[in-house]
């Protein structure tokens, strides 16, 4: 049997998705964020091979969630959203900022 790809959570404004994959360079995870959350016509062809290692799940459970991703936005995240990027942030999982300065470590603060 072979192992699952690690569930992680990417968060961008009012929007979330768990995926299964590894945890994507801020470039990837921007590519991740215009196909899946702001879908176009354009986005719909995967030149870029996302599709091939990444993928949404729709049932999963929190504890699972091995890292996350927090994507700029003008909108801020769910309530829901902050209490489980808290949950993720409190068993010790890094929480990646788009936004900072360095990609490495937990940047983001509830």
């Amino acid at each position: 049997m072979t192992a699952r790809p690690p569930l992680g959570l990417l968060v961008c404004g009012d929007n979330h998705l768990l995926l299964r994959g590894p945890l994507p360079d801020r470039v990837t995870a921007g590519r991740l964020v215009r196909l899946w959350m702001f879908p176009t016509i354009q986005a719909s062809v995967d030149r870029t091979g996302i599709r091939g290692t990444w993928r949404i799940s729709t049932r999963e459970l929190r504890e699972e969630i091995s890292w996350a991703v927090v994507w700029p936005s003008a909108t801020p995240a769910q309530p829901a959203v902050t209490q489980l990027l808290a949950e993720v942030a409190g068993r010790g999982i890094p929480i990646h900022d788009a936004a900072a300065t360095e990609w490495t470590g937990v940047h983001w603060t509830p």
